[in-house]
């Protein structure tokens, strides 16, 4: 139920269009959805009902691993709010790096995203590290903690529908 306007449509992620259709089901075209998981990816629903594409960053558990991994004195730290921007200890600093940076780069990523898509497109996130960046982030209006499953769920129910036309 929603046409796919990329090069490849083969290379897109199932739980992208899902996502995407849930996105525009809940707030309407454009619109923009953000899944934090493994990998952070930005679907992007034109005015006109069309999955365009998106942009595809490292996750946060990713980048925080990679991170420890290759700095011999740096830990890994549970990521959650830091009392303040400016860290005091390493603990605090990975932390506000991390949770204050994504939320950074997220907001600009979605700036230069409506910038193509249309200044109005909302935003909705979802995955494990959804409301921990939404705190903090400008640009994400709405966190959908089963967006994949409301996608789910009303692409079954279109299908079943034109099953018995």
């Amino acid at each position: 139920g929603m046409p796919i306007r990329v090069d490849n449509p083969p290379e897109v992620g199932a739980d992208r269009l899902v996502n995407a259709v849930a996105a525009h089901e809940l707030l309407g075209a454009p619109v923009i959805s953000i899944d934090f998981g493994t990998a952070i990816t930005f679907d992007c629903v034109s005015a006109r009902g069309e999955f365009v594409g998106g942009a595809i960053v490292p996750g946060l558990m990713v980048s925080l691993g990679a991170l420890v991994d290759r700095a011999s004195r740096l830990l890994s730290v549970e990521l959650h709010q830091p009392p303040q921007v400016v860290g005091r200890n390493t603990v605090h600093m990975i932390q506000s790096g991390m949770i204050f940076g994504y939320a950074g780069l997220i907001d600009s990523l979605v700036e230069r995203i409506r910038g193509e898509i249309g200044p109005e497109a909302p935003v909705v996130a979802t995955g494990g590290m959804a409301g921990l960046i939404a705190g903090e982030s400008r640009t994400i209006q709405k966190v959908e903690p089963h967006l994949t499953l409301e996608g789910l769920r009303l692409i079954y129910e279109r299908n079943r529908k034109e099953e018995r036309t």
